[in-house]
This record gives structure tokens, C-alpha cells and sequence, in this order.
């Protein structure tokens, strides 16, 4: 296990290294951690943005679909028919371009980006053993930095605003007031991604659009499974998650007002166009408008019987006046 542990690792040094370098160099911009953070995680977020915005496009394609899977649960009922029914989804997903796993993209793709940071974090904070006394030797950044030389003289500490980021929330902190900060940035980084979510079904209920019950399932699940680390890891990452979740509520409310994900915007530009083409040669300015005159035959079956005796009625009437 130890071997297998050894070599993953060896496997990523050079992309800790990177992330480490980079984060060095934030450091240096502006000497604090926390803000250090935010700023890799800005980095980090602007490389992933493309693929959130994919992932958003996928789960409103998704829902789209919803009236269509109804009706192939419906048509495939009962567990003999489950394979078909699994065929001619797949089929379905096919003739769209719908990837079905493509909402979870941005949650998948968190998990490496944890390992990486939680991993450069520990490294920062990494003491080594010399003659009965340890002694820090932050790893995964350059040593002339200005980040590794602040880490020697604090002793390994990561602090900012007061906080030892390198700290977990059940950690030793000496009081119950110096934990609480640890509890609140855990607290905030679930409430954030329950907002997310509710971002999202929100948007649906304007549009119309229901939402598949393995997708509302997995978002109220994530979010827990989510909380359980957030209290096993140090703040700093925690830190980071709330910053990275921050940035796709904000990347998903401009593609909301912009359209970008509007699943019946597509069928909205499609509705005026038989108009267009069905009035289009009566409606030009440049030609004549049609004559309104009516055919002979029309004429004819429009003429009233009625009003013609009326006049022969009122020179009757004159002639007796007369003859009195």
C-alpha cells in the first residue's frame, strides 16, 4: 500500500510543484495566505470555467429531455423491460449529443484539484525532525521565495486573519472561540453550494423545466458527503472550495441573463419563422398591395334581393298623394 501510496505520488510531484510555485508567486503579489489562496483558486476556476459552462449546457439539455424519457419510462415499464428502456435512452442521448454524467463535470473535477491543494498545503507546513527538535521545511515551492522564508520564520504556521490555516476544525486551538472561525468556513462552504443548487432549480421552475430525480437526489447528497471533508481537512482548502463555488454561482447567473443556458431559447427563435415566410411576399413595402375588387361571381351572390323594391315602394306612395 505504501508503494502504491509512493508511487501516485511521485506521479504528481511536478504538478505540485507547479501549484506550489504558483502560489508562491501569488504570495509575493500580496503577502498573505488567505488572499494567496483566493488568488490560485481565481487561476484554477478560470482554467475550469469552459467546463462549467459545458456542464451547465448539459444539465439544462438534460431537463429538456425530461418529457422524452417520461414517455420511454412509460412505454418500458416493469423490470423485464429495463434493459430496452436503458437502449433506447442511450439511443435518445445519442440523437441529441446529451451527455447525462455531464452535470456533474464541475464536482468530479473538484476532486483532483483538492488532492493537489490539500497536498501543496501540507507540504507548506511539512516539519522535519533534526537532533530531537522539528524543524519546518516547506515543500513544493521555491526556496528563495518570499512565501518559504515567511514559513521558516513562523514556523511552519499559515497564518491569516488570525487563523492557522493549516489548522482542521476539531484541531487544537487552545479555546473554543479561536475553533469557531474553522466551524464557520465549513458552515459557509456547504450553504454556498446549496445555493448553487438552488440557483439552478430556481431557473428551472421560471423556464418551465423539470429537473430528473437522480439529479435533485444527487445535489442534496453531494453536498453532505462534501461537509464530512470540509471537516477533515485543513481551513485552507476549505477556503478554497468556497472561493471556487463563489465564482460558478456568479459564472451561472451571467450565463442565466444571457441566455446561454436557456433550454427553450432555441424553440423561441424558431416559432416566428412560418410567419415570415407564409406573409412574407404580401407584407413587402415595395410591392402592390392587392386589389380589392371582387370577382363578378362574387358580386352576384353579394347583391341583397331586399333593398330594390324600397324606391319602386316610395314612388307608389308619392303617386297617391297625387291623385288625393
Amino acid at each position: 500500500m505504501k508503494s502504491f501510496a509512493h508511487s501516485v505520488g511521485s506521479i504528481f510531484q511536478p504538478i505540485f510543484h507547479l501549484f506550489g510555485w504558483i502560489l508562491a508567486f501569488c504570495y509575493g503579489l500580496v503577502p498573505n495566505y488567505a488572499i494567496a489562496i483566493v488568488m490560485l483558486t481565481v487561476v484554477i476556476m478560470g482554467a475550469l470555467t469552459p467546463f462549467t459552462i459545458k456542464s451547465t449546457k448539459s444539465m439544462m439539455s438534460m431537463q429538456k429531455l425530461q418529457p422524452e424519457i417520461k414517455k420511454l419510462q412509460q412505454k418500458y415499464k416493469g423490470p423485464e423491460n429495463r434493459q430496452l428502456l436503458n437502449e433506447e435512452m442511450m439511443k435518445l442521448y445519442k440523437e441529441e449529443g446529451v451527455n447525462p454524467v455531464g452535470g456533474c463535470l464541475p464536482v468530479l473535477l473538484q476532486a483532483p484539484f483538492l488532492f493537489i491543494l490539500y497536498s501543496v498545503i501540507k507540504g507548506l507546513a511539512n516539519k522535519v525532525l533534526i537532533k530531537g527538535v522539528l524543524v519546518p521545511l516547506p515543500r513544493y515551492i521555491p526556496a528563495s521565495s518570499k512565501m518559504y522564508k515567511n514559513l521558516i520564520h513562523s514556523g511552519g504556521q499559515i497564518k491569516a486573519f488570525g487563523m492557522d490555516l493549516n489548522l482542521k476544525p476539531f484541531s487544537s486551538h487552545g479555546s473554543i472561540a479561536a475553533a469557531i472561525p474553522f466551524f464557520v468556513f465549513v458552515a459557509a462552504a456547504v450553504a454556498l453550494q446549496y445555493f448553487q443548487m438552488a440557483q439552478m432549480n430556481n431557473r428551472n421552475r421560471k423556464t418551465g423545466t423539470a429537473m430528473p430525480s437522480q439529479q435533485l437526489a444527487m445535489q442534496r447528497f453531494l453536498p453532505i458527503v462534501f461537509a464530512y471533508f470540509y471537516l477533515i481537512i485543513p481551513a485552507a482548502v476549505v477556503l478554497y472550495m468556497i472561493i471556487s463555488t463563489v465564482i460558478r454561482i456568479i459564472t451561472q447567473d451571467l450565463m442565466f441573463r444571457a441566455g446561454v443556458s436557456n433550454p427553450h431559447k432555441g424553440a423561441q427563435r424558431a416559432l416566428p419563422a412560418p410567419d415570415v415566410k407564409e406573409d412574407g411576399p404580401s407584407q413587402t413595402p415595395d410591392e402592390p398591395k392587392p386589389s380589392t375588387t371582387r370577382p363578378p361571381t362574387a358580386k352576384s351572390n353579394a347583391r341583397p334581393p331586399a333593398p330594390r323594391p324600397q324606391p319602386q315602394s316610395r314612388s307608389r306612395a308619392k303617386r297617391k298623394r297625387k291623385a288625393r
